[in-house]
């Protein structure tokens, strides 16, 4: 495919340059900034803390909106059926900790509380996934997705750099419902700008190609885009690259039509591939148009203390093991 049908995607979709050094952030920083802006929207939106308010950038909140915030301390199960109430009496509470602790110590309250009654909830799960760095497996959260899509009515959102965290944080500030929005630690690369579109449920397309179709999500929609590049240049392989930040409900006629298009799937994603994004994408593709399918993601195992770049290497989710997977996908595409 010629460089300029490339480029062309990519303006459309009104990116930076990401084949050159780009800007890094953590996506945290857009959730933080986005919240101060929804609560200078609306008085109704509240933000509530177990105790990591600089950690989850609600810092910022606290500082602009006083009024509208409120630490719980490090009580996450009561942190959820607080903001139940909170919900149930018409305000819009944002409840934030690690990931591995909301909503992954207090799942149950989620479940039941939350979701169950469909509460105006909004759940921030920060440093999520094996990126968080030398905090080690138990505070990488990496089965998140999978816990949090299972569940009913449940919005599920996992941007893939800090601009477009902060547009979702006011998207799903504006949207009635319980939700779960997905955030890393560390600083990653900023992919899209101000002007790049966002809609909730509505997946976008970073890259065209014909060949392989990427689905990523989060921070590694960047290393996705890297490798269909490579791919490109030492393979003749052109891949379409789509942003999925909306697992749930997820955008079916937009992952369709990648399989059509291109004929093989690769699933990209910092968490485990049993039950999440990917897995998501293969019950669609399934039940409309099966195609070869491979998964990058975390393989059954726990994570561990080290260096973010390096973990994200060592389990399998860099640029250079996208590349064989898609490989994989495009032989196998040849013989179906």
């Amino acid at each position: 495919m010629p460089s300029n049908v490339i480029d062309r995607a990519a303006s459309e979709m009104h990116l930076v340059d990401y084949r050159t050094s780009v800007q890094q952030l953590p996506t945290r920083n857009g959730f933080g900034e986005g919240l101060i802006e929804a609560g200078n929207r609306d008085a109704n939106v509240l933000a509530i803390c177990a105790d990591l308010a600089e950690s989850t950038r609600m810092e910022g909140f606290k500082k602009a909106h006083p009024a509208q915030y409120l630490e719980i301390g490090v009580a996450e199960q009561m942190l959820v059926a607080m903001a139940g109430g909170l919900a149930a009496a018409g305000k819009i509470p944002w409840i934030a900790s690690y990931a591995m602790f909301n909503p992954g110590r207090s799942w149950e309250q989620v479940r039941t509380i939350m979701a169950l009654n469909e509460t105006n909830v909004k759940i921030a799960g920060a440093h999520a996934g094996v990126s968080v760095g030398p905090d080690g497996a138990t505070h990488q959260a990496i089965e998140d997705i999978a816990i949090m899509r299972v569940i009913p009515k449940m919005f599920v959102v996992v941007p893939c750099d800090s601009v477009q965290t902060k547009k979702a944080t006011l998207a799903l500030s504006a949207t009635f419902g319980p939700t779960y929005l997905r955030f890393a630690r560390e600083k990653s690369a900023i992919i899209t700008t101000e002007e790049t579109p966002f809609e909730i449920g509505k997946a976008q397309i970073f890259r065209e190609g014909n060949d392989v179709a990427i689905v990523a999500c989060g921070i590694l929609v960047y290393n996705a885009l890297l490798a269909a590049d490579e791919l490109s240049r030492e393979d003749g392989i052109e891949c379409r690259v789509v942003n999925n930040h909306t697992v749930k409900p997820m955008d079916t006629a937009a992952v369709v039509d990648a399989a059509k298009h291109c004929g093989a799937v690769v699933t990209v994603e910092e968490h485990q591939t049993h039950a999440g994004m990917g897995s998501r994408v293969a019950e669609i593709l399934v039940q409309h148009h099966p195609v070869p399918m491979e998964f990058i993601g975390v393989n059954d195992r726990f994570g561990q203390s080290g260096d973010p770049v390096e973990l994200i290497e060592y389990y399998g989710m860099g640029s250079t093991a996208i590349k064989e997977a898609v490989r994989r996908a495009y032989k196998r595409k040849g013989k179906t």
